[in-house]
């Protein structure tokens, strides 16, 4: 089985070489970093470190996803993470095992019932996780706690979802998407780090208000289509 770690970056010039780095090759056949239109130097830095890179140049966190899933092309399982090393490349067997053994269709890692380093997640990301994925669980019944980004699905089951979202709201619609074809979506406890860098959600007031708005759109948009 060839699986492939696809990793959206955008100015991560700080840290992408450390995530490339620690990205477990036993586990992993090829990393690909999306370079969703950086004006530093992160393209060179992945591909230093042994990544391949793909030029994204339509801003958005889904844009950059999808483009990740179509340049793996001859992969059988994908794991994604974020590139500012806040997530912990090394943990990637316990992202992958349970679709291995059979047991998920789609795993996400949760910072919240995992370690978080202090600081790592300011208070009204943790809150706005929780929310999220209570209105989730409202709307689709999955249990979940976290909207994590550091995740595993087959290729082939997420091209089968028809994802849409360009945006924010793309981990969002993998899990209502999910839900609504009966995949079983399980959730593994993760570790989470202060990231390298200023977070482009988290960080600023009006990265927080646009994912907000594209996370709880999008949760509602797909539970009126049900």
């Amino acid at each position: 089985m060839k699986v492939v770690a696809i990793i959206p970056a955008l100015d991560e010039e700080g840290s992408i070489g450390q995530v490339v780095a620690a990205v477990p090759r036993d586990a992993v056949s090829e990393v690909i970093v999306v370079d969703n239109g950086s004006a530093d130097r992160t393209a060179e830095v992945a591909r230093r470190h042994g990544a391949v890179v793909v030029r994204e140049p339509r801003r958005g966190y889904g844009a950059a996803c999808y483009a990740g899933v179509i340049a793996a092309a001859g992969a059988d399982l994908l794991v994604f993470l974020d590139g500012d090393r806040s997530d912990v490349p090394e943990e990637m067997p316990l992202i992958l095992g349970p679709i291995l053994r059979g047991e998920a269709d789609l795993v996400i890692g949760s910072r919240l019932t995992g370690r978080r380093e202090p600081g790592a997640m300011p208070p009204h990301a943790v809150f706005g996780n929780r929310l999220a994925s209570r209105v989730l669980r409202a709307l689709y019944g999955v249990r979940i706690t976290d909207l994590g980004s550091f995740r595993a699905i087959r290729r082939q089951a997420l091209l089968d979802l028809g994802m849409q979202e360009r945006t924010f709201g793309w981990p969002v619609e993998m899990i209502a998407k999910a839900a609504r074809r009966g995949h079983r979506i399980v959730e593994v406890p993760v570790s989470y780090r202060r990231r390298i860098g200023r977070s482009k959600v988290a960080g600023t007031v009006k990265g927080s208000i646009l994912a907000a708005y594209y996370i709880f759109a999008t949760a509602l948009r797909y539970a009126r289509w049900r």
